[in-house]
């Protein structure tokens, strides 16, 4: 019988594991593959929601933790932070000796693991390659492209751009998102499953959720991260005026995230947010059946592009984060204008039919990545097609 390949899937946030969980069962169930964790980053800190206590609960076996972010919230730090997750991947993936390394997404965080990985000839794949949006996480997503071996796409129009980035063909899959998988399941249950209060505690006010209620989840831009606070302080006040109950979610790690988390804090200080309560994280499935029950969400969270158009959640998406992004009929674009951002959030409210889409996937990636995984051949050079 010959040995197991050994998978290292690396998660440096809490979306990532959100992004990826499905992955990482089928992975875990494959008897031709062993699962090697490995949790770094933001996803290890409890001041952006700990994933990695979620991922222990959900039963995940964890073979290595890297803690490599540098305090700051700033470009600099956030170069610092790479640099160092260069530095600390780099001794896991010698120890643990992995067949294949898997990175996820866009976030800067995992360009140290593309780097890691291609410098030690370790063969590398990436999910959700090909995508577009106008700010940095672009340039980290085409960049991690180019370093890996293997492409695991979310759309149509991602598979086209990769190939089109000189990538083998033979090697790009569009195997739709993973997250779609766990929406596909939240899609069965038209209720809201929990008490959020109960179960995560949070700040601020407890509104009465059964008449309906608003999620927002807004992260500065880091080509942006200077008018993180000037933006946040719009949509604050853009909530206020609406009036609605409305569930509140912290900030991502990025530049910028100081500004955003400052901005919340000093407004809070300054007005009664009578109807607002802010949560640091959720259980994936928690957030999307939260999403699934609520009137709309509002922020430029890529969960109102993805998983929103496949549930058909009404969402208000904000400024230029995730620009030129394949999308369904469920989302407005506004500018960083409270008004602007009122105005569309009325609108929704008031449309009673929701548009879904299948953009993203039907909900079986999780299951054909682990099947490409084993069937794979090794490889670590590219061949070339331009």
């Amino acid at each position: 019988m010959s040995a197991k390949r050994k998978i290292a899937v690396v998660i440096t946030a809490r979306p990532s594991y959100s992004r990826v969980k499905t992955v990482l069962s089928a992975i875990k169930k494959h008897p031709q593959l062993e699962l090697q964790l490995i949790v770094a980053a933001s996803a290890l800190l409890d001041r952006y929601g700990s994933a990695v206590n979620f991922i222990e609960k959900d039963g995940f076996e964890i073979a290595a933790k890297v803690f490599n972010v540098l305090e700051g919230e700033n470009l600099t730090a956030a170069a610092k932070t790479t640099g160092i997750g260069i530095l600390e991947l780099s001794t896991v993936f010698d120890n643990l000796r992995p067949d294949i390394v898997v990175t996820v997404a866009d976030r800067f965080e995992t360009m140290a693991t593309a780097i890691s990985a291609s410098y030690m000839n370790i063969p590398l794949a990436h999910i959700q390659g090909g995508e577009v949006t106008g700010n940095i996480d672009e340039k980290v997503r085409h960049a991690i492209t180019k370093l890996a071996d293997y492409h695991f796409v979310a759309s149509e129009n991602a598979k086209k751009r990769v190939i089109q980035l000189g990538e083998n063909p033979a090697m790009v899959f569009n195997t739709g998102c993973p997250s779609i998988d766990i929406a596909q399941e939240v899609a069965k249950n038209s209720k809201l499953t929990f008490n959020p209060y109960e179960k995560y505690g949070g700040v601020g006010s407890q509104p009465n959720l059964n008449n309906g209620y608003i999620v927002v989840m807004q992260h500065p831009v880091t080509n942006e991260y200077q008018d993180s606070r000037k933006h946040i302080e719009a949509t604050l006040r853009a909530i206020q005026k609406i009036n609605k109950p409305t569930l509140w979610f912290w900030p991502n790690v990025d530049a910028g995230a100081d500004g955003t988390s400052t901005g919340i804090r000093s407004y809070r200080e300054k007005y009664t947010l009578e109807n607002v309560h802010f949560f640091k994280n959720m259980e994936g499935e928690d957030f999307l059946n939260l999403l699934h029950n609520s009137r709309c969400l509002i922020g430029n969270s890529s969960v109102g592009i993805r998983e929103c158009t496949y549930l058909g959640v009404p969402t208000v998406n904000i400024g230029s984060r995730q620009n030129r992004r394949d999308r369904g009929t469920n989302v407005v674009d506004v500018g960083y204008d409270e008004n602007e951002i009122v105005a569309a959030v009325e609108s929704l409210l008031k449309t009673e039919n929701r548009a879904t889409s299948n953009v993203y996937g039907g909900g079986n990636a999780g299951e054909h990545i682990a099947a490409l995984l084993i069937e794979l051949p090794l490889q670590f050079h590219k061949t070339i097609t331009y």
